[in-house]
């Protein structure tokens, strides 16, 4: 018998290499032990300073010398404790200085690497990379790392998603980009100051601590009253400006990329496949100059906006990359039946309507500021008919399609026997369209 000829085994890969966060990351974790610190201050106040003043100056040297090191020593132990790598099938973060952790993220599972860069990050040249992952409610972050470095890992993290091998993955590299949309800052700044709500926290800024110091003559209880207040006036206009500035939305081959922000720069990557569904908002002030704001829900994922404000034909062609072959102007709108609807939602009613097409479920509701809700039936998950008493005698009821991002879409007030069918139809519509869905996976 001929000699068995010997087959070479191929070597099980070696670990992947570990690698450490920036060197100016300890200053950042020694935050934990001084806000801790300042918690102590602000409880026992006034028995410190009775006891900071019993202190000799050099004393005084040598406490304040003792917690710098103890602060300085913590960021550094956490900082030489942390490591990531990356191997075949998974980033690895491992973390905690007394507490181990160790996070097991897969790369498949993988649903967005946003890369953001806080202001002092900028100037010092570093950033912070936060990835989605399916199935998570909180995002893993590695932060901080080299600006170039961050990038370079978001890039492989996304081609190693996509399905290319290791070596490739490295060579890769960031994907190319073309810009579809930028808000302008005028634009962005007068949709904040045609906002109702705006206008409705500003006169609330007047009337309620006016109301408080009427009736109790107390300056605490009024300043109680108007911080929180000017705090939603900042939330909803400056710092909503901030957030929102300088808009960007470019398209590449790993989904919509969204670039963002004034003081804190944040890039964020959206996958067209995992959108679940979009919303049109049409604010009353906003008609006139034909805007619009369009959000998302996406699985997985926090990503919540993708067009603060734009004219609608700019945000139409958006929407057609997002989904493909939808248009919403071209969506044929019916009502809900009016004489039973205005039983049932007084006045409102005429905000509802409903449209169905070949890729989309569309629900229209709200009058002062209009709502338009797109699903795509391959994301529908479950659909729903929610009839109460009152709508029962009516002869009406809502449909309800729920979504992988745990949002429903509700097509209010429908006449019953259009429901019922509408409810059958839908079913259909949503098992054949996942046969021909776009695919989840990055760059395919």
């Amino acid at each position: 018998m001929p000699a068995a000829v010997p087959t070479a085994v191929p070597a099980a890969p070696g670990p992947a290499a570990e690698r450490r966060l920036h060197v100016l990351t300890p200053l950042r974790r020694a935050w934990v032990p001084i806000a801790a610190t300042a918690g102590v201050v602000a409880q026992q106040g006034e028995r410190l300073a009775e006891w900071i003043e019993d202190l000799t100056p050099a004393v005084r040297a040598v406490v304040i010398a003792v917690l710098v090191v103890v602060f300085g020593v913590y960021g550094f132990l956490s900082w030489w404790f942390t490591h990531y790598s990356v191997t075949d099938t998974e980033l690895r973060i491992r973390s905690g200085l007394v507490f181990r952790r160790t996070a097991h993220i897969r790369l498949d599972r993988i649903q967005a690497v946003d890369v953001t860069r806080p202001l002092l990050a900028r100037i010092a040249g570093v950033a912070k990379l936060r990835l989605d992952v399916i199935g998570t409610e909180s995002k893993d972050e590695l932060a901080f790392l080299d600006e170039r470095e961050a990038v370079e890992l978001r890039a492989e993290l996304l081609a190693r998603a996509a399905g290319f091998a290791p070596a490739e993955a490295a060579a890769v590299g960031e994907a190319p980009q073309q810009e579809l949309l930028r808000v302008r800052p005028r634009d962005l700044a007068v949709s904040l100051a045609l906002n109702l709500g705006t206008w409705v926290a500003v006169l609330a800024v007047v009337a309620a601590p006016l109301a408080v110091w009427w009736f109790s003559d107390s300056v605490w209880a009024t300043l109680g009253t108007l911080v929180p207040i000017l705090g939603g006036i900042w939330a909803a206009t400056a710092g909503r400006f901030q957030e929102e500035y300088d808009w960007r939305v470019a398209e590449s081959p790993d989904g919509l990329r969204i670039d963002r922000g004034l003081l804190d720069r944040a890039h964020e990557t959206v996958p067209p496949g995992r959108v679940q569904s979009l919303r049109i908002v049409e604010p009353l002030l906003w008609r006139r100059r034909g805007w619009v704001r369009v959000e998302l829900s996406v699985a997985g994922s926090k990503n919540g906006v993708l067009i603060p404000v734009a004219s609608r034909a700019a945000a139409g062609a958006l929407i057609a990359r997002v989904l493909p072959g939808v248009d919403p102007d071209a969506l044929d709108f019916r009502p809900s039946p009016g004489d039973r609807a205005r039983w049932v939602v007084p006045v409102w009613w005429k905000g509802y309507a409903l449209a169905v097409s070949g890729e989309v479920f569309a629900a229209r509701s709200g009058r002062l500021c209009r709502r338009t809700e797109l699903v795509p039936h391959a994301k529908v998950q479950s659909v729903r008919l929610i009839q109460g008493p009152w709508e029962r005698a009516r002869g009406v009821a809502d449909v309800c399609v729920d979504t992988g991002a745990n949002t429903t879409v509700t097509a209010r007030v429908r006449a019953a026997d259009e429901a019922a069918a509408l409810l059958e139809a839908q079913a259909d519509r949503s098992r054949t369209s996942r046969a021909d869905a776009r695919p989840d996976r990055w760059m395919t």
